[in-house]
This record gives C-alpha cells, structure tokens and sequence, in this order.
C-alpha cells in the first residue's frame, strides 16, 4: 500500500470525523442536553467503513459509489437538521452583533499590549462560542459542503475513474454545492417559513434528498459497451452508449433542480411567500429542467437515427452495426458517403473496426 494513499484516505475521513463531531457538539450546546453525544456514534459507521477499505481495497475508492461520503452524510445530517429545526434558531443576529462589536472594541483597546498569541486564540474561541445559533448553523452548511468536495478530491481513487473524469466531478460539485446552498438559505431565511413546520420539514426533506448525489460518479462515468449488449435491447444499448449523459439528466431532474422547483412553485402558488430572489432562482429551476429535457430529446433523436440507419443498411443486406460485432461490412457498389456515415457510427461506439468487401 502506498503511503500517500493511505495518508490521504486516513486524513479524508478523520476530516469527516471531526467536522460531525464538531455538529454534535453543538446540537448538545443548543438543546443543553448531553444525551445528544449518542449521535456521535453514527461515526462508528466511518470508522468501520476505513477498516474494511483499507483492508480490501489498499485504501482506494470504489466504482460508482462512495462509502465514505456517504457514511459522512449519516453522521453530520441529523445534526444539521436539528440545528434547523431549533425554535431560536433565526432570532439572534442582533445579539451576535451586539457581541461581536464589544469583542472587536475590547482587543482594539487591548492591541498594544496582548501580543500572546494563545490569549488571542481563547478571544476567538471564546467569540465562537457566544455566536448565535443561526451563524453556527450556517457555518456547518458551509463547512459541510466545502468538506464534500476536498474531501471527494483527497479520497484516493479507484482503478475505475481517471482523474479527468474526477476533475470533471469536482467541477460539477462546485455548481452544486452553490446551488444547495442558496436553497437551504433562501427558503428557510423566510419569516413565513419559519413557522410552519411542515414546510420545514418539506424543504429539509428535498435537500437531504439532494445531498445522495455526492457519493455517487455515475454523471461521469461511461459503461463498457461490450459484444454482450444486444442491439435488439435497445434502453440497454441506449444506456451503454450515453450512460454519463442519462445519469447527469437524472440527478438534474429527480435528485436536485426538479425537486428545488416543486419546492419553490408551492411557495410561491399556495403559500404565497414572494420575493424577487424566489423569482428568479425559479426561473433558472425551470430553464435548468427544461433545458435537461430538450438534451434528453436530442440523444434520444440521435440514437433513433442511429438504429434507423442500421436497418436500412441492414435490409439492403448491409451490416454496420456499432455495438455488436466490431465488424462493418459495405457493398461493393457502396458510395464514399456511405462509407463516411459507417465508420462515424462506429467511431461513436469507440470500438476498432474493419471495413471490408470494400
């Protein structure tokens, strides 16, 4: 096993560790009950999970899937939905003002002569400690997403992905975290929201919802298209050769932008909550979801002219199949275009060729 592997995989996870802890921490300072530690057990799940990766696969990640960020989703998402869902919660920012401002006048006063720095590392923490609980909360929502995404780029990879197609995932994380983000702060900083918990409950519901596609690399991914997929099964042929595609519409709709825009439309249509933010991150909900779909549309059109080429070939006693045999065989009477069109459907497949009887 190499070092650096194992290095990154155990710094990626005591990460996830101590940013959970630092959650259950502060559900127990909100809700002054020490019985709230027990959620610190849920990383014994990340614990276990190291282990056996460590043990089985030398440290790396798995296809598809990641189990740690996973696990990390389970031990730091009770936590932040607890600090939601706290009565006073969005009813101290004046009172965190007023602290911060005092705090700030006081080391003014006193910068001439606390030049020890361990005196003004309890100052910060001291400030930290006295914030008020919808900063905290907001902090961890931060926190929370930036750890997604360094940490996904620090986890070791598997065989499986290369790292262009890790850029391209953590590129596509960033979008996404951004986008999570601005819902979370946008819905729950409403007054009207605030108290009515089922909405609440709702809008906390579609984010944690939203939150699954982290683990997951299939946006980036492309099945092996193999002799073994049938042309004759066409949704499997159209899933081995747009794979990557299919799966990005997919989250876009179900997991993140379709669910933010049933949220938003029920706000502003029966709850009559307003405002020119809503507005406009609706609209980019709608052109998003739209835009998917009309994506979606032109694959499907592509393929169907793909499969509709082959059979015309195919009755004229033509054989250019791009995902069965690696094998084209033309006319002898074949023109240069047909020729042309032949070897781009196989290009397409990206598999090796042959033309003969040409």
């Amino acid at each position: 096993m190499e070092l650096l592997v194992l290095l990154n995989a155990l710094v990626t996870r005591l990460l996830f560790v101590l940013h959970s802890l630092l959650g259950v921490w502060r559900v127990t300072e909100v809700k002054k009950e020490p019985r709230y530690w027990l959620l610190a057990l849920l990383n014994l799940l990340l614990c276990l999970e190291t282990a056996l990766t460590l043990k089985f696969k030398q440290g790396r990640g798995y296809k598809w899937f990641s189990p740690a960020i996973f696990l990390y989703l389970i031990s730091i998402v009770p936590s932040l939905w607890l600090l939601e869902l706290h009565s006073e919660n969005q009813l101290c920012d004046e009172q965190f003002v007023k602290n911060t401002s005092k705090h700030e006048k006081h080391n003014y006063r006193n910068e001439t002569s606390d030049n020890d720095l361990i005196k003004k590392a309890f100052g910060l923490v001291i400030t930290l400690h006295t914030a008020c609980e919808s900063v905290w909360t907001l902090g961890l929502h931060q926190t929370f997403l930036l750890l997604l995404i360094i940490g996904r780029w620090l986890l070791p990879i598997g065989g499986e992905i290369t790292r262009d197609q890790l850029s391209q995932l953590l590129l596509m994380f960033v979008g996404t975290a951004a986008d999570i983000l601005e819902f979370t702060s946008e819905t729950l900083e409403i007054g009207d929201v605030r108290e009515k918990h089922a909405l609440v409950y709702a809008i906390l519901g579609v984010w944690t919802w939203s939150m699954l596609q982290f683990p997951l690399d299939l946006a980036v991914q492309h099945l092996d298209c193999g002799p073994s997929v049938s042309s004759r099964r066409v949704f499997s042929l159209l899933l081995c050769r747009h794979s990557a595609d299919l799966w990005n519409i997919g989250i876009s709709v179900f997991i993140q932008d379709g669910p933010f825009l049933v949220v938003r439309l029920i706000l502003m249509g029966y709850f009559r909550v307003i405002n020119h933010m809503l507005v406009f991150f609706t609209a980019k909900n709608i052109l998003i979801v739209m835009l998917q779909l009309y994506r979606l549309i032109v694959l499907s059109l592509d393929f169907h002219a793909s499969l509709q080429y082959r059979s015309n070939y195919r009755k004229g006693g033509v054989g250019c199949c791009p995902c069965e045999p690696n094998h084209i065989s033309l006319p002898p009477n074949a023109s240069v275009a047909d020729e042309s069109k032949c070897a781009t459907i196989a290009l397409d497949n990206s598999s090796p060729v042959t033309v003969e009887n040409l």
